[in-house]
């Protein structure tokens, strides 16, 4: 009889090994839902962003840079078109008040250059005057001088008293043409002239001269005599110290006139730099900024394009 002895086992060190567990049906699903959402939120690459076909969030950014890139456009043309960088309060409230203030200060100066033009015009109308008189008083003189001779014959004698009567007649004549926009500062019946000087309401006063003849104390003289003749010399001598003292004083307002209306035209041509210093537009600037707009125009529209078609990725979600 035979005896059978069971072969030795051979024992393993170490655990078992487990097989793999079958994935169950739900862990699955959930599996598939992950990487649809996940395929969802790489639609804008590095940002996560839910697509939805009811609200294009990324259609709705890009419409709006594209909306504020046109703004731009139109804000830097606008600014080519009138070369100012503030042309209203909405472009920079501060600096358009300042400059609004500073324009109405320009305007104000304006209506006192004018006038200032208008007193100098005036002033230098009756310096003309003044200086016609003083010339025919000067030949008056000498008529008077010569007919002061003694043994004069009558015939000469009338011959000077009618060429002196001549001259003050001219005077008469210089005196009232001297007009220059309804003033006139050297006839019997003028009064001061009073010039606006800036623009708070100051004035300066031009003194009127009266050199007719009446006021030069000439109306009376003649040369009807050597007697008579010698009186008129004084008389024309003390006409002449008055007109030369009155060219003095009307000379000097001009030249106050003048100085004044120099002061202003700088004035002005101060503001005028310093507003445009504030609200002027840098055209090279400008053009290279609206060539610059119109590139991120382009990319904007094609931006938006994209945005548009995203929503489309989603079909790929539900296709087989």
């Amino acid at each position: 009889m035979l005896n059978l002895i069971p072969a030795p086992t051979r024992r393993t060190s170490g655990k078992r090994r487990r097989r793999p567990a079958k994935p169950s049906r739900g862990s699955s699903s959930r599996a598939r839902s992950r990487q649809q959402q996940n395929a969802q939120t790489r639609i804008w690459g590095e940002t996560a962003m839910v697509v939805s076909v009811n609200t294009n969030a990324g259609s709705m950014l890009a419409l709006q840079a594209l909306n504020r890139n046109s703004r731009d456009i139109a804000t830097a043309q606008l600014r080519v078109t009138t070369g100012l960088r503030v042309n209203g309060p909405k472009d920079d409230p501060a600096t358009f008040a300042m400059a609004q203030n500073l324009r109405g200060e320009i305007a104000g100066i304006g209506a006192v250059k004018k006038s200032l033009a208008l007193g100098e015009s005036t002033v230098d109308v009756a310096i003309d005057g003044a200086t016609a008189v003083s010339d025919l008083l000067t030949e008056m003189k000498a008529k008077a001088v010569e007919a002061s001779q003694s043994g004069l014959d009558a015939a000469s004698q009338a011959a000077l008293h009618e060429e002196f009567t001549s001259l003050r007649s001219q005077i008469l004549t210089v005196v009232g043409t001297a007009d220059f926009n309804g003033k006139n500062l050297i006839e019997s019946a003028s009064t001061s002239l009073k010039v606006l000087s800036t623009v708070d309401g100051s004035t300066i006063t031009v003194s009127a001269a009266h050199l007719d003849i009446t006021s030069l104390a000439i109306h009376t003289a003649a040369l009807d005599s050597a007697s008579a003749a010698a009186t008129a010399v004084k008389a024309i001598s003390r006409a002449i110290v008055t007109v030369s003292s009155a060219l003095t004083a009307l000379g000097t307002a001009s030249r106050r006139l003048e100085i004044q209306a120099d002061f202003t035209t700088k004035l002005v041509d101060v503001l005028k730099e310093s507003v445009g210093n504030m609200v002027d537009a840098d055209l090279a600037s400008e053009a290279a900024q609206i060539e610059a707009l119109q590139i991120k125009e382009q990319r904007g529209v094609a931006a938006l394009s994209i945005a548009n078609s995203a929503p489309k990725a989603t079909l790929n979600l539900f296709q087989d």
